[in-house]
């Protein structure tokens, strides 16, 4: 979990037996981690450009801060988890339908268009994923694990997760309803983006729920504390 301290080593979990079943992994998490890699990366470097701007017209004191919305969200420094890897982690252990990634993915671009001058960067982008994906679960899946677990899955206390999901709520003015029309055009989006600079994959459109895993006990990430490219805005 994350400590006062800020661990920043993350225990992955020791290999599973021989005789564990190896469920493969849904499309959609490999299309939605190029996607928010890019996105990633590309405001991660303008937040770098801002500041060096800022130190250059400011005689070294650094520029504004972009957009505070997201502050809840921010850690000090980047995890050393991939976002592919805790996408895979998120699927593994929370027997979330496929499905909840998507929605997560809109609930995160709605942010991004709500608020603009805030950014999705490494900073805040796996508190922003797994508080996403879990309030997506509950609103997909007939059966979905607590807030506890979902905080032991994604390296953050409960206590956080539990603040976490207020914040996301109350950013997205409690809209968490995402309609068939518009989970069809974030599938049809995400997989033009892949298509443009990868292979040909299309996403799994039907809720499916996976057999259950058992959690590690080490699940922290390495964390401490604490513009977007997507379809045009659909009124669900």
């Amino acid at each position: 979990m994350l400590d006062e301290g800020g661990s920043d080593e993350f225990h992955r979990r020791p290999e599973p037996p021989s005789t564990a079943i190896d469920t493969t992994t849904p499309r959609v998490l490999t299309i939605l981690s190029y996607v928010l890699e890019k996105l990633v990366a590309r405001n991660d470097q303008l937040m770098l450009d801002h500041h060096d701007n800022g130190l250059a017209s400011n005689g070294g004191e650094g520029g504004s801060v972009l957009g505070k919305n997201f502050n809840a969200f921010h850690g000090v420094r980047a995890p050393s988890i991939s976002i592919p890897k805790y996408l895979e982690r998120l699927y593994k252990y929370t027997n979330c339908s496929p499905s909840c990634f998507v929605v997560g993915y809109v609930y995160i671009d709605r942010l991004g268009h709500k608020y603009p001058d805030s950014l999705l960067v490494s900073l805040n982008v796996h508190r922003l994923l797994v508080t996403s994906v879990m309030v997506a679960s509950k609103m997909l899946d007939d059966a979905h694990y607590n807030n506890a677990f979902y905080a032991r899955v994604g390296g953050v206390t409960n206590a956080e997760l539990n603040k976490l999901e207020l914040e996301l709520l109350f950013l997205l003015d409690f809209g968490v309803n995402v309609s068939s029309r518009v989970f069809e055009s974030y599938c049809q989006y995400l997989e033009k983006e892949m298509l443009s600079n990868g292979p040909r994959l299309k996403i799994e459109r039907p809720v499916i729920i996976n057999s259950s895993s058992t959690v590690d006990d080490a699940t922290e990430i390495s964390v401490e504390d604490t513009q977007t490219s997507s379809p045009s805005q659909l009124p669900d």
